[in-house]
C-alpha cells in the first residue's frame, strides 16, 4: 500500500547529503558515451539532456536557486518574488570543464548549501512561512525544501533512464522486461 510522508528537515536533507556521492559513485571514469550521450531530440525539436548536462543543471540550482529562495522566504516572504530560474543555463556555465570538475563543483556546492541551511536552524514554526513563486504563485518554506530533495531524485531517475537509453538496442529482447527502457520521462 503506497503512503505518502509530511515533510520532515532531517529526512529532506538525508537525500538532498548523498546526492554528490551517488552522482560521482555513478558517473565519474566511465566512459564518455555513458555521459555525455543523451535520448536524442524531444518533441520540440530540441536535443535532451545528458548526464554531464544535469549535473550541470544541478550545478547552476545550486548557485542560483535553492538557498536564495529559502532566504527571499526567511526575509521578504511574499513580498518578493523568487528570480525566475534558468532550466538551460549549464549550457553556457559547463562549456569547456570535464565531468570531473563538474561533480566536483557540485559536491562544493552542495555542502555550502546545506551548511547554511543548517545555520539557519529553522524551527517548525518556519516551514509554514511563505514565498511567493514567479509561475506557481504562494509556495511554503517545506515545500520548497521538498522540492529540492525531490528535484535531486527526478534527476536520479532522469540519469539513470538517459543511461539506460544507451543500450536499448543492446539488450534485445530483454527489452520486454526492463521498464527503464519504457519511461518516456517526467520532468518537462
Amino acid at each position: 500500500m503506497a503512503t505518502t510522508t509530511e515533510f520532515n528537515l532531517p529526512e529532506a536533507v538525508a537525500i538532498l547529503t548523498r546526492t554528490p556521492a551517488a552522482l560521482d559513485a555513478l558517473l565519474r571514469g566511465l566512459p564518455k558515451v555513458w555521459t555525455d550521450s543523451n535520448e536524442g531530440r524531444n518533441q520540440d525539436g530540441k536535443d535532451t539532456w545528458s548526464p554531464f548536462d544535469i549535473v550541470g543543471h544541478l550545478i547552476v540550482g545550486e548557485r542560483t536557486d535553492w538557498m536564495s529562495r529559502v532566504r527571499i522566504i526567511l526575509k521578504q516572504g511574499e513580498a518578493r518574488a523568487f528570480d525566475p530560474f534558468d532550466r538551460f543555463a549549464q549550457q553556457k556555465e559547463s562549456q569547456g570543464k570535464s565531468l570531473d570538475q563538474l561533480l566536483d563543483e557540485f559536491a562544493q556546492l552542495r555542502k555550502e548549501s546545506l551548511a547554511a541551511l543548517r545555520e539557519l536552524n529553522l524551527q517548525p514554526e518556519d516551514f509554514t512561512r511563505r514565498g511567493k513563486h514567479p509561475e506557481l504563485g504562494a509556495v511554503t518554506l517545506s515545500q520548497l525544501i521538498a522540492t529540492w530533495a525531490v528535484h535531486d531524485l527526478t534527476h536520479l531517475h532522469q540519469l539513470s533512464r538517459v543511461m539506460a537509453h544507451q543500450y536499448r538496442d543492446a539488450v534485445g529482447p530483454w527489452s520486454a522486461y526492463i521498464g527503464v527502457l519504457k519511461c518516456a520521462g517526467h520532468s518537462g
